[in-house]
C-alpha cells in the first residue's frame, strides 16, 4: 500500500522532526537526491518558468561532482539541505559510517537543514545530527520514482489531499527520467489552481 499523505500517527510519534507547517497558504516544494545534470537543469529552467522556488536535499557526491549545477540552485534563489556524502541508508550503515557521511557532505553543503535518505534515521543517530540541523520530512510523497504509479494517479491525489503547510517530496536523481517532465508542470498548476503558494524550507 502507497500512502502518498504522512499517516498522521507518524509526527506524533517522531515529533523532533519537521512534517509539515500549521496555518499556512504555503506549500514547501522539495527535490531530494540531485544535482543531476540530466534532470535538475530541467526542473531549474521549469521552476523558473513558473515563479517557484523550492528546497533541494542534495547528495554530497553530487555536489562535488556538478559544482556549477549546485551553484545555480543557489543562484535561482532556491534553499538547500543535507541528504549525506552518498545517500545512505540508515537502517543497512552503521552510526560511524553515516555520521562520517553527513559530516562529509556538510563539507559541500552549506545548511542548517537535513533529510535522511529513504526517511529513516534511527535515534542514536537524530540525537547527534540534531545538534546542528532541522531534520526536515514530509507530509506527501509524490513517488515520481515509481513507474508503477501513473502520473494521473499522482495528480488526482494531489488535487484530492495536498493542502496548505504540506511539505511535498519529488526527486532529481535517474528514476524520475521523463516522467518529471510529465509531472512537475502539472502538478505546479494543480496548486496553483488550489489558490496555493509556494515557499523555501527556512
Amino acid at each position: 500500500m502507497r500512502f502518498f499523505k504522512t499517516p498522521f500517527f507518524l509526527p506524533w510519534i517522531f515529533s523532533r522532526r519537521k512534517w509539515g507547517f500549521s496555518f499556512t497558504n504555503f506549500v514547501y516544494l522539495t527535490f531530494d537526491d540531485g544535482p543531476n545534470p540530466n534532470i535538475t537543469p530541467f526542473v531549474l529552467d521549469n521552476l523558473k518558468e513558473n515563479g517557484v522556488k523550492a528546497t533541494f536535499f542534495c547528495v554530497g557526491d553530487n555536489v562535488r561532482k556538478y559544482p556549477e549545477l549546485y551553484q545555480r540552485i543557489l543562484d535561482e534563489g532556491h534553499r538547500v539541505g543535507n541528504h549525506t556524502m552518498y545517500h545512505n541508508n540508515s537502517s543497512k550503515t552503521n552510526f560511524d559510517t553515516y555520521l562520517s557521511s553527513f559530516l562529509e557532505a556538510d563539507k559541500y553543503i552549506e545548511s542548517n537543514l537535513f533529510r535522511p535518505p529513504y526517511g529513516r534515521l534511527d535515534y542514536r543517530k537524530m540525537k547527534s545530527i540534531r545538534k546542528s540541523k532541522k531534520i526536515i520530512m514530509w507530509s506527501w510523497l509524490s513517488y515520481d520514482y515509481d513507474k508503477n504509479v501513473p502520473i494521473k494517479k499522482i495528480l488526482k491525489k494531489a488535487k484530492n489531499q495536498i493542502k496548505g503547510g504540506d511539505i511535498l517530496v519529488l526527486h532529481d536523481n535517474e528514476k524520475v527520467t521523463q516522467r518529471i517532465e510529465e509531472l512537475l508542470p502539472k502538478l505546479i498548476e494543480v496548486i496553483k489552481v488550489k489558490q496555493l503558494e509556494f515557499k523555501t524550507i527556512d
